[in-house]
């Protein structure tokens, strides 16, 4: 059976539209724990808290290092493994932050319509170990990549492959469907101009496919939940 969540989007077969849980527990839970570190991390580079030099520490036990899965030695036990998810709770920046986190929050509604709260967090969870494992497989850097957009891009992932196999169930038009895309890559190329190729590209790639096969398994149907 059609779930009722899916049924509100039947409607509308060329102008896909989304049914959305808004604030949910699981995804304010995962926003407002994401952003006490660097919440954390901005007040101590003020030298009003007296901890100038935490970035530098956080950095060292939760970013991810290409290096310690190449023979560098980690800081503490399960170091290489840790970093696949502890990196998506760090950033660079409040602006960083705050890029990611207005992601999530516009996207984890929808996850959550489609999935419910667990397959939010699951998916997230394989999203940002996709985005660590795209990072690891695509780029030759020995500077810590932090940030939660390769999550970010699963959840992006995940969203696109559902408006796919929407289309497809309706016989509606995909050329909506390609133009985001090809507007998603140009923007990755854009900020990676602008960023003089600092932008960790590879993990927001990693994170999209890992995104997509997670609802491709998850929900094979319309009907599917996890």
């Amino acid at each position: 059976m059609v779930e009722e969540n899916v049924k509100a989007a039947l409607m509308a077969p060329r102008n896909i539209v989304f049914p959305t849980v808004t604030n949910t527990p699981a995804v304010l839970w995962l926003v407002a724990l994401t952003c006490v570190p660097e919440i954390l991390l901005t007040l101590g580079e003020t030298g009003l808290l007296g901890f100038e030099r935490l970035r530098g520490v956080f950095l060292m036990y939760g970013a991810f290092w290409n290096g310690l899965l190449s023979g560098w030695e980690p800081v503490y036990p399960g170091q290489p493994i840790a970093m696949f998810f502890t990196h998506a709770f760090l950033h660079g920046s409040l602006l960083h932050l705050l890029g990611n986190m207005v992601a999530v929050l516009a996207l984890g509604g929808i996850v959550v319509a489609r999935v419910g709260p667990k397959g939010f967090l699951l998916l997230y969870a394989v999203s940002a170990f996709a985005g660590g494992a795209g990072f690891a497989l695509l780029s030759n850097s020995e500077t810590p990549m932090v940030g939660a957009s390769g999550a970010v891009f699963g959840l992006i992932g995940a969203w696109k492959f559902w408006e796919w196999q929407l289309r497809h169930h309706l016989g509606s038009p995909m050329r909506p469907l390609w133009r985001s895309l090809v507007g998603l890559a140009l923007l990755n190329v854009v900020l990676w101009l602008l960023m003089s190729g600092m932008l960790a590209w590879e993990a927001h790639l990693g994170g999209f496919v890992g995104g997509v096969l997670f609802a491709a398994i998850a929900t094979p149907s319309l009907g599917h939940r996890v």
